[in-house]
């Protein structure tokens, strides 16, 4: 006991001096303590409680993060996107595409240059066409949803239909793609946007003024059927690169017919291709390529950076 001043007494302690413990024996009773049974600071009974609480509380999140799951899964359909087109950032106006791309996209864009006389520079391109139309060709061999069709023969239900390499004449691997004979090919694509019907351009008295007159000709020329075409032009942007791209052909045809649409999530739907065949391109000359698609709802934006309804690259033979 304690005296107080006024002469009373307490029952309270007077101060102590903490023991000085060394860094060890601090250690090992934080570790377990057996003057109080706690282990790394708490009693069995407080790590039991602990225990408890923790998993309660996982179970009930775990529960309901199945239950929010559960719900958003029931309103996703596996082929069909919940934001189609217009909702959706794709849009509802399909660009183009074009293969092959440079080895060293960063560094040479979309500039396709090669050397004609290099073999293995000439190869170094010819692979990557290859391997892009890899999946094509395993098509055509014999999938079990793919057809061959023509404007006569649509797509039977679930069926899609396959790309006519056969027709590609200058344009097939046995002939190198032309990139031997300086007469190379190049593969223009349609990307996929779900659902989408082409509006087409089939009235040879309402077709667009900026439509390049050969490709007017040869659509006056076409069966009205076969006008249900997504039309596909190329040619140089400039006038120097008009003159120095020379003839271009086009396999199968100038454009994509109608018997490819809409995509739907198919099983084996490939990207439709036009093949694009330079015929003579001047050598050792830069050339600006354009090539555009058409149809009535298709967007045209001629833009560097931001291109709708077209593609560009250049071409440069050595």
């Amino acid at each position: 006991m304690a005296t107080m001043s006024n002469g009373t007494t307490t029952n309270e302690m007077p101060y102590a001096k903490p023991v000085e413990r060394s860094r060890w024996d601090a250690f090992r009773l934080s570790i377990y303590n057996p003057s109080t049974n706690e282990v790394l600071g708490r009693t069995c009974s407080s790590w039991g409680a602990l225990l408890v609480f923790y998993s309660i509380f996982y179970v009930v999140l775990a529960a309901f993060f199945a239950i929010c799951m559960k719900g958003m899964l029931n309103t996703i359909d596996e082929k069909v996107p919940y934001f189609t087109q217009g909702s959706s950032l794709i849009g509802s106006s399909p660009g183009l595409g074009f293969r092959p791309i440079s080895p060293d996209v960063e560094k040479e864009g979309s500039l396709i240059w090669y050397q004609a006389k290099n073999a293995s520079n000439v190869k170094t391109w010819t692979d990557r066409i290859t391997t892009f139309l890899e999946p094509y060709k395993k098509a055509n061999s014999g999938g079990a949803t793919n057809q061959p069709c023509d404007y006569s023969n649509p797509p039977s239900a679930n069926k899609v239909c396959t790309m006519p390499m056969d027709q590609w004449q200058m344009c097939q691997e046995r002939n190198g793609y032309g990139y031997n004979r300086s007469a190379p090919c190049v593969f223009v694509k349609l990307n996929k946007i779900y659902g989408w019907v082409p509006e087409y351009y089939n009235d040879t008295n309402d077709l667009p003024k900026e439509m390049p007159e050969s490709l007017k000709t040869f659509i006056s020329t076409r069966a009205a059927r076969e006008r249900n075409t997504v039309w596909v032009s190329c040619e140089g942007e400039n006038s120097a690169d008009k003159e120095n791209i020379g003839k271009i052909r086009m396999y199968p045809t100038m454009g994509i017919p109608g018997y490819y649409f809409p995509y739907l999530n198919q099983e084996g739907y490939l990207s439709p291709v036009v093949a694009i065949w330079m015929e003579r391109p001047t050598p050792n000359v830069l050339i600006n390529v354009e090539c555009r698609a058409w149809a009535k709802n298709i967007n045209y934006r001629r833009h560097n950076t931001l291109r709708e309804g077209s593609v560009h690259f250049e071409l440069m033979i050595d």
